[in-house]
């Protein structure tokens, strides 16, 4: 399985980017224009969140999918154990706290306008017969999409019982969106799974971005570019003592959006929601 590596810069940015997630569902940017103090900045003052004592932080659980999620909240579509995470998610009307507010409002509009110049990347490169099947341009379906989501990720240091019990930091999955852009995480561990089955890991150093498409891009793409099953490991030694950071934006369309016909956005999303124990 060979994921591209994609210089945004390059003159042919465009075509290595759509070739990439058609072959893999997968593919990881460099000089992409997301700010490398940015980045960091936003890793720095979250840590700060999730070091803080679990009551502190559940003051930050909301209704409506937005804000903290404690220790084992999710599971993998299909799978019973939790995942071995806690994680804040962050809409544009997310109540945030005020240290981390700033920076991460920052982070999430220079994810958004890269999504957006991405999505213009795989609109651009689909053959007619793919992109006549998209409702409207994949740019319009997603522009400033009230449904789009950072979420930020802490796995703690790995649970030895937990493990054996066969849970992970995430199970294997397909995310529900249109693409996901995932800031490299603070350790290695995201795998993706290639067609005969097999694992791999994802290289992506600091700085980087990982791409990889949802099901709604694969369904609003009649499968033409796939939603590839991933997951997070457990590390292994020395390495399971030490916590993983990792921050994901998840690119959603406006919820009325048509997928395929007879199948909206809202609608998918909510299936899969109640399919991971985030929505009853």
């Amino acid at each position: 399985m060979k994921i591209g590596l994609v210089d945004c810069q390059a003159a042919d940015a465009a075509a290595q980017f759509s070739r990439s997630l058609t072959d893999t569902g997968f593919a990881v940017l460099v000089n992409h224009g997301v700010d490398a103090s940015c980045i960091d900045a936003v890793y720095q003052s979250w840590a700060k969140f999730f070091a803080q004592p679990d009551a502190v932080k559940r003051e930050f659980v909301q209704d409506g999918q937005r804000g903290f999620f404690p220790y084992r909240s999710e599971n993998a579509k299909g799978q019973a154990q939790k995942d071995l995470k806690e994680f804040f998610q962050v809409y544009p009307d997310a109540r945030v706290p005020d240290e981390q507010l700033q920076i991460t409002q920052d982070t999430y509009d220079a994810l958004a306008g890269l999504g957006q110049r991405l999505l213009g990347w795989l609109q651009q490169q689909a053959p007619t017969s793919v992109s006549e099947q998209f409702s409207v341009p994949l740019t319009a379906m997603a522009a400033q999409s009230p449904k789009t989501m950072f979420r930020i990720l802490h796995y703690p240091p790995v649970d030895a019982q937990q493990a054996r019990a066969g849970a992970i930091r995430a199970a294997a999955h397909e995310d529900i969106n249109l693409i996901t852009l995932l800031l490299a995480g603070s350790a290695p561990g995201l795998q993706a799974m290639d067609r005969d089955g097999q694992w791999h890991d994802v290289s992506c150093d600091a700085g980087m971005i990982a791409v990889n498409a949802g099901d709604m891009l694969q369904m609003a793409s009649g499968g033409y570019y796939p939603s590839t099953t991933h997951r997070v490991v457990n590390p292994q030694g020395a390495e399971a003592g030490v916590a993983r950071y990792s921050m994901p934006m998840f690119i959603h369309p406006h919820a009325d959006a048509v997928l395929k016909p007879g199948t909206t956005a809202d609608q998918y999303l909510n299936e899969r929601l109640r399919e991971i124990g985030l929505a009853g």
